[in-house]
């Protein structure tokens, strides 16, 4: 990275500061992948330790998991662990990483508008083209994952 970021200086600028954000499409799509693999099976292993009672509920489980997972994952390291393999990191508009309260908020309209598929199209489309390669929930809150600095 050419510039190193403080707390004071806001989100890095994709024009000057574009190694914050090389790759970030991509990276996403991995580490959401890594997510979704580490949620469901911390999802089965609890349905099986409740000798399959939970599976009967397998959505609620899932989400439940899922909110908990990413928002302690979030709000430890401002990242989730498949963010941290990919080498990735959330911050707020300020340009710091993102508290707990900020952790629960992103998770939860992260899942919220992925019930969706319409919403959840438009948030892929806006990672792909946006300048800061921010999903829709990153646009509303005014967050970005960018390439954790060194």
């Amino acid at each position: 990275m050419t510039t190193a970021m403080t707390l004071n200086d806001g989100l890095p600028d994709p024009d000057y500061d574009h190694a914050f954000y090389d790759g970030v499409p991509a990276k996403r799509f991995f580490a959401w992948l890594v997510d979704v693999a580490v949620i469901a099976a911390i999802s089965l292993a609890l349905g099986l330790l409740t000798l399959t009672v939970l599976l009967w509920v397998w959505p609620i489980l899932y989400l439940t998991v899922s909110f908990i997972y990413r928002s302690a994952t979030i709000a430890s390291a401002s990242s989730t662990l498949g963010m941290r393999l990919m080498n990735l990191e959330l911050r707020n508009g300020l340009g710091r990483r993102l508290s707990g309260g900020e952790a629960m908020v992103h998770t939860g309209l992260y899942l919220l508008l992925s019930a969706s598929l319409i919403l959840q199209l438009v948030s892929i489309g806006l990672i792909a083209g946006s300048r800061r390669h921010q999903g829709l929930h990153d646009h509303i809150l005014g967050t970005a994952a960018i390439n954790r600095p060194r």
